[in-house]
């Protein structure tokens, strides 16, 4: 908790059982961010995010967006391609957090969801897995951009948990160092990562009977995989 200054470890709720073990191992947790720039809001609101999932028991990784291709510029064996993927089938929860650019998502941002497909082999990249949505805002709030990860969020099959957040003047909310100064935007970033935590655990021993589905059962894997892949064409 030394690393977490703005929180007030009396009011958290980890569950006893956060430790690792081989019944109940920490909620595997990838976060996205959508900038590339030197100093990205984005990306330090999802490291600030990132601390808060280790406080609630998970495991977070951060994907990297830099050196990843455009989707369709080069094959899946890129890299950079195969390890977003890897992280995402790795993965039991998300977190999705972009900027706003011309009221939407970053070009970067959605270069990451349009790599990953709908099914890969007979198995979903993403789906049945929990998601938190996010953004920052160069101005005053907006909503745009978690309402269209919402939709992204839909669309990949994902369980999207109600609360989210968005940081308005984000160049305000952060110190020299990069870390988030206290304040209800941070509180709501807290209140969103453990809500995410809880969601996860709940749902993570049941995603295959909530994704089961009768049509998909009367179809081999290749088979599945071509025709949910000919959808995203």
């Amino acid at each position: 908790m030394n690393d977490l200054p703005n929180l007030e470890p009396q009011h958290l709720t980890v569950r006893a059982d956060a430790t690792p073990s081989a019944r109940d191992h920490a909620p595997r947790i990838l976060l996205l961010y959508g900038s590339l720039r030197e100093r990205s809001y984005s990306r330090l609101l999802t490291e600030e995010a990132a601390r808060l999932l280790e406080a609630f028991g998970a495991e977070p990784r951060i994907f990297d967006p830099h050196g990843l291709p455009l989707p369709d510029e080069t094959e899946a064996e890129h890299p950079k391609v195969a390890e977003l993927r890897e992280l995402s089938l790795w993965s039991e929860g998300q977190v999705w957090c972009s900027p706003e650019r011309h009221g939407s998502v970053t070009g970067v941002f959605k270069s990451q969801i349009d790599w990953l497909p709908l099914s890969l082999g007979g198995m979903r990249p993403t789906q049945g897995r929990t998601l938190a949505v996010m953004q920052v805002c160069g101005g005053s709030q907006s909503f745009n951009v978690v309402n269209t990860l919402r939709l992204l969020g839909r669309w990949m099959r994902m369980f999207t948990i109600p609360n989210q957040s968005s940081v308005p003047k984000a160049f305000n909310e952060f110190d020299e160092a990069g870390r988030m100064h206290p304040s209800p935007y941070y509180d709501r970033v807290v209140d969103v990562m453990e809500e995410l935590v809880k969601f996860t655990r709940l749902l993570r021993d049941h995603t295959d009977y909530l994704t089961d589905r009768y049509s998909e059962r009367r179809e081999a894997p290749e088979a599945l995989s071509k025709r949910v892949n000919q959808k995203t064409i």
